[in-house]
């Protein structure tokens, strides 16, 4: 809610200055108008060449270039305060510094590397080479379809931890899951365990109070509120830290979409049943979280010399399909978490089902999932049945006509909210993680995924598919289409999709 305010606010702001330099103008400077309007226009049309230039995705583009042709105040400092980072702040800086020098500990082994080349598996290639992380074969995944059998696991595992614990969510909310694992943490920390949370400010300021990781401190309890709320941060606010992960003494690890709060795992959800998922992760694929942990981390505190001692060595070895763990940073050029789902898609020979909250996306991912619809793969989409965000559905429902028409099939979690990101293709591939199909996810947020191939564990992903299914409606021509009036406001909100 504080976050939409302070977009709000932005926005504002920006109307505010746009129609007070017009007045201003036609008070004072009347006699110069004709000159202003051609200085006006050139500037606009030298900032939109320069978004041009940098674009990479045209489409995610073409909403600022509109409003900055039709509103050149107005969508410039919308750019500035909401668009990409065009420049980076101290803290973003040390961020990509510590990313490059701990890339350094992420070997992959060459045998796998071997492997990977002699089967050409080019998603798998597509994340190596684009990022720093390595693949692994000597894993155990469990996969959990609800939050609350996450919750339950994940309480197990931290009662075990002897060393460290390492925990990082978009969303701390005080209630009986936070209840249940700050209990364990003052004990866990009694006994000398090394224990580091970090939240997302922003995530969480509707629910904290601001003294929160002060307070944690008391009981040695180390705590970082991410990229922590101020009017004088300008761009680098609107990029949070959206990622979801526990470590435990680099033995075992968890992540999906579940964030520590009770409608997680279905206590006091006014939305119905939420519908979430969450991974445990044993195996050596642990050293790629650990390490996306330690960066924003030390970015923060500078507090590890040597961040190798945290790495735990597997003795046993298993060869249990291809896992990666990858970050998705807003920082860099590469959309990493957009590509994997387009090459995910692109890749398929049957299928592909996709469970996600928000379906904003730009015209890449609407033709290439039109696209596979049309080359006859069976595409399905799950989205909620109660929406958490209205306006955002309103969006969200916005695409579902073009989408259907070229056969994709969309469904409406019957029982309530779809919290999910999880795409799964022919029995053999699958991510889970905390990468939402929308623009903040995309191209704003801090976010992780996990991409398996051959993995045990993709046939209870497989299995949970079906069983949402049942427990979704699928969408006909009727549902899909829409008036004149609500297409023309679908539209207006695409042209504002950075602010929701």
């Amino acid at each position: 809610m504080i976050n939409a305010i302070k977009r709000i606010l932005i926005v504002l702001i920006g109307v505010i200055l746009q129609f007070g330099f017009s007045i201003l103008i036609r008070l004072f400077f009347y006699k110069y108008l004709g000159l202003i309007t051609i200085l006006y226009s050139i500037i606009s049309v030298l900032i939109v060449l320069w978004i041009l230039k940098e674009s990479t995705r045209l489409s995610s583009d073409l909403p600022w270039i509109i409003l900055i042709l039709i509103f050149p105040i107005f969508g410039t400092i919308l750019l500035i305060t909401l668009g990409k980072n065009y420049s980076k702040n101290k803290l973003q800086k040390s961020i990509v510094k510590h990313e490059k020098e701990y890339s350094t500990l992420l070997k992959q082994d060459e045998k796998i590397q071997k492997e990977i080349e002699d089967k050409n598996l080019d998603n798998i290639k597509y994340l190596l080479n684009r990022t720093n992380h390595f693949v692994s074969t000597n894993n155990d995944i469990t996969y959990y379809k609800f939050g609350e059998l996450f919750y339950t696991e994940l309480l197990k595992e931290l009662k075990k931890a002897e060393k460290f614990i390492f925990m990082e969510y978009f969303i701390i909310n005080e209630g009986i899951m936070w209840n249940g694992i700050f209990e364990l943490l003052k004990t866990k920390a009694k006994e000398g365990v090394d224990i580091r949370i970090m939240y997302d400010d922003m995530g969480s300021i509707a629910m904290l109070s601001t003294n929160f990781y002060k307070e944690l401190e008391k009981y040695n309890i180390k705590c970082i509120p991410f990229n922590k709320v101020s009017p004088f941060k300008g761009i680098f606010m609107n990029n949070r830290d959206h990622r979801k992960m526990t470590i435990i003494d680099g033995k075992v690890a968890f992540s999906g979409g579940v964030n520590i709060s009770d409608e997680y795992i279905n206590i006091n959800s006014t939305l119905g049943v939420w519908k979430d998922n969450g991974i445990k992760i044993v195996g050596d694929a642990i050293w790629n979280l650990t390490v996306m942990f330690l960066s924003l981390w030390n970015a923060n505190t500078l507090e590890d010399k040597d961040i190798s001692k945290f790495k735990y060595e597997f003795k046993e070895t298993k060869n249990n399909g291809y896992v990666i763990p990858y970050g998705v940073s807003p920082l860099h050029k590469d959309l990493i978490g957009e590509d994997v789902y387009i090459n995910m898609i692109n890749s398929a020979k049957n299928y592909v089902y996709i469970m996600t909250p928000y379906l904003i996306i730009d015209t890449d991912m609407v033709n290439t999932l039109c696209r596979a619809a049309k080359r006859g793969i069976d595409v399905r989409i799950i989205v909620p049945g109660i929406p958490d965000k209205k306006l955002v559905y309103t969006e969200t429902s916005s695409f579902f006509k073009v989408l259907h028409d070229s056969g994709v099939k969309i469904y409406k979690y019957e029982k309530g909210f779809v919290h999910s990101k999880v795409f799964l293709s022919d029995d053999i591939r699958s991510v889970v993680g905390t990468i939402n199909m929308d623009y903040r996810s995309l191209y704003l947020h801090f976010e992780n995924g996990i991409y398996m191939e051959n993995v045990d564990a993709i046939k209870d992903i497989y299995n949970d598919f079906k069983e949402t299914f049942k427990d979704s409606k699928l969408l006909t021509d009727k549902d899909v289409k829409t008036g004149p009036l609500k297409s023309i406001w679908q539209a207006v909100l695409r042209l504002f999709a950075p602010l929701l």
